[in-house]
This record gives C-alpha cells, sequence and structure tokens, in this order.
C-alpha cells in the first residue's frame, strides 16, 4: 500500500450522494433567507474544528469570492471573543460548533434552544444540514488526505 485512497474515487456514487446532499443544504439554506456569507462561515469554522486543511483551504477562498473579509476569517476561531459577527451569526456558529463537537445534552440541548430562538426553524434546520455535511466532507478528505495545492 502506497499513497493516498481518495474516497470519492473509490466509491464516486457515496461520494456523488454526499455531494447531493451538501447541494441540498445549500437549497435549505438559501430558501431559509441565509446568505453565501454565513454558510462559509459556517463550513469554515466546523473545518476549523476538526482541522481539515484541504476544506480550510476550499471555503476559504468560497468565502472570500462572496465577499467575506480577511479580518473577520483571521478571527473566526475566536469569533465569541469579538463583535465582528451579528446575531444570527453568532447563533449559527454556536450550533454548528455545537454539532460538531457534541457536548453533553443539557449544553447541546441549551444552544440548541438559544439558536433556534435566533435563526427560526427553517435557518435553523438549514444550519444544522450545512453543518453536518460539512462534518462528513471535512471526514472524506481527511480520511482521504486530500492535499492542498
Amino acid at each position: 500500500m502506497s499513497g493516498s485512497l481518495y474516497l470519492d474515487k473509490a466509491v464516486p456514487a457515496a461520494y456523488g450522494a454526499a455531494t447531493d446532499l451538501a447541494r441540498e443544504a445549500g437549497v435549505a439554506a438559501e430558501a431559509a433567507g441565509l446568505d453565501r456569507l454565513l454558510v462559509e462561515l459556517v463550513n469554515m469554522r466546523v473545518s476549523q474544528i476538526n482541522g481539515c486543511a484541504f476544506c480550510l483551504d476550499l471555503h476559504h477562498r468560497r468565502a472570500v469570492r462572496a465577499g467575506e473579509s480577511e479580518r473577520r476569517l483571521a478571527v473566526l476561531d475566536a469569533w465569541q471573543e469579538t463583535g465582528l459577527f451579528t446575531v444570527q451569526e453568532r447563533a449559527a456558529l454556536a450550533l454548528a460548533e455545537s454539532i460538531t463537537r457534541l457536548p453533553d445534552a443539557d449544553a447541546r440541548r441549551h444552544t440548541e434552544e438559544e439558536s433556534r430562538t435566533v435563526l427560526g426553524d427553517d435557518a435553523f434546520a438549514a444550519v444544522a444540514w450545512v453543518a453536518l455535511t460539512m462534518n462528513a466532507f471535512n471526514r472524506i478528505s481527511m480520511t482521504s488526505h486530500h492535499p492542498v495545492k
């Protein structure tokens, strides 16, 4: 055995299903009125927590292309310590972190309640699906050892 086994190439149908799921999460986000910047912030934050260099590189470029500032991206890892993020973004980031880290049930329930109050049901569900699919793609890329080029 030598080199990486890219899961997306090894089982393309499964990867295609994951891609379809991510596309549907994006459709739900758009339908819920979430802008592309918020979606990319969630993708970036989940990828930071998971340490997925490939996804960080990809979603950093997408965020910048969508108009995100380098300043906000630079402090995203410490978003709670700044006033640079809106109430909606903060609720989405808190939810994404909770989904990614899976804290104890009480902490998770508290975060979900607060986020749902701010976001509303449709946006809450959309952010949850974006975070869930990003977690899956982080694991696909990390297991595949996708290189940052």
